[in-house]
């Protein structure tokens, strides 16, 4: 999925949210750039929606991550506070970037170096007149992935992966 797509308003944007959750599946990550009030959560909330979240999607900025239970766990992240990838480590968010289980969608990843590099998707918008957004939808070719740490147990099967 690369396309272009304009959002007139808060509903469109939620849509194309919806349109995108289609996409993800386990271990997706998703990274969302724009200038602030440019729609990342309201996105995100569409995201939510296509997975079948039926929570209250609100912004992750005062807490880095939420979690919220669908069809997918959707772990949603805000990386405006955070410098590095060292610091998300620092506080056990590294395990999502990205997550074995489930998609994480990341709100300002350009201020982190590599997790604009690591994502399946990446989600540029920007301001139009009259208040309109330009969406553009970018999927990455495969992207080589970071090796996790070996961790114990980790060679045992998944529930459902038998």
């Amino acid at each position: 999925m690369n396309k272009t797509i304009i959002a007139h308003d808060a509903d469109e944007m939620e849509e194309i949210g919806v349109d995108l959750a289609r996409e993800l599946e386990d271990g997706m990550l998703v990274s969302l750039v724009g200038p602030l009030g440019a729609g990342k959560t309201t996105l995100t909330k569409g995201i939510a929606k296509g997975l079948l979240v039926t929570d209250v999607v609100v912004s992750a900025s005062y807490l880095l991550e939420r979690d919220y239970q669908g069809r997918l766990v959707l772990h949603h992240l805000d990386a405006y506070r955070i410098g590095s990838l060292a610091e998300f480590a620092e506080v056990g968010l590294d395990r999502l970037l990205p997550p074995e289980e489930g998609v994480t969608v990341v709100e300002w990843p350009e201020r982190v170096d590599g997790i604009v590099e690591r994502s399946d998707f990446l989600v540029r918008i920007e301001f139009l007149d009259g208040g309109a957004r330009r969406v553009e939808i970018t999927r990455a070719s495969t992207r080589p992935r970071p090796p996790r740490p070996h961790s114990a147990g980790s060679d045992r099967p998944r529930a459902g992966s038998l």
